[in-house]
């Protein structure tokens, strides 16, 4: 399975803004983008012209490692979202918010996606009471994601649901941290999905 395995706050200094994927650190004075650390590589304070593609593929580069997703899967997501009715970028985005591991952060038993896609292929988790240990699953509504039996006593999930107490739930998910459960009550739209992205660069940037 193939994954991005090097510093993930280069990331964020790359793309200039947070991308929430160490936890608590982001929320830190220690987080690089607080620091007004410049990008990365030798030419990271120069002043780079920002021309219509470059715009467009820094959109594209953000979502997916916002959402922990390589290019190729990436691309499918894109190419399943402009088969599909409604706005193309908002389709895009919903088929991310709606993978296994990203509920798994949203619902407050993963520190960031990384740990919640961890947590899943280590095969911590059901959906309906049936075991599922595929990060990228896609979730429907009615959906119940829960914490297997033998994996409530795992020291991490009880650590992430006890900080998870003071987080704020998406509107779209009913979340039940005492029973480690949560109901995916309908897909989110696109106002209710708080990831920095501008989803129609993205389109405009596989259109060509």
């Amino acid at each position: 399975m193939a994954r991005y395995t090097g510093p993930v706050c280069r990331l964020c200094r790359r793309e200039r803004t947070k991308l929430f994927l160490k936890g608590t650190r982001c929320e830190s004075p220690k987080c690089p983008i607080e620091k007004g650390r410049p990008p990365p590589g030798e030419h990271g304070r120069g002043r780079v012209r920002e021309s219509e593609y470059l715009l467009q593929l820094r959109e594209k580069q953000k979502a997916k490692r916002f959402y922990g997703v390589l290019e190729k899967q990436f691309r499918s997501y894109y190419r399943e979202a402009a088969r599909s009715k409604g706005v193309t970028g908002e389709v895009l985005m919903r088929i991310c918010e709606s993978r296994l591991d990203n509920v798994v952060y949203r619902a407050g038993f993963a520190m960031n996606r990384g740990m919640g896609r961890q947590l899943v292929s280590h095969g911590h988790f059901q959906v309906n009471e049936r075991k599922v240990n595929v990060a990228s699953y896609r979730v429907k509504p009615g959906d119940v994601v829960s914490v297997r039996g033998r994996s409530r006593n795992v020291g991490r999930i009880i650590e992430n649901t006890s900080y998870a107490e003071g987080r704020v739930i998406p509107d779209w998910l009913s979340s039940n941290l005492r029973e480690m459960a949560v109901e995916v009550r309908a897909l989110p739209e696109r106002n209710q999905i708080d990831a920095p992205v501008q989803e129609q660069l993205i389109v405009e940037y596989y259109s060509k």
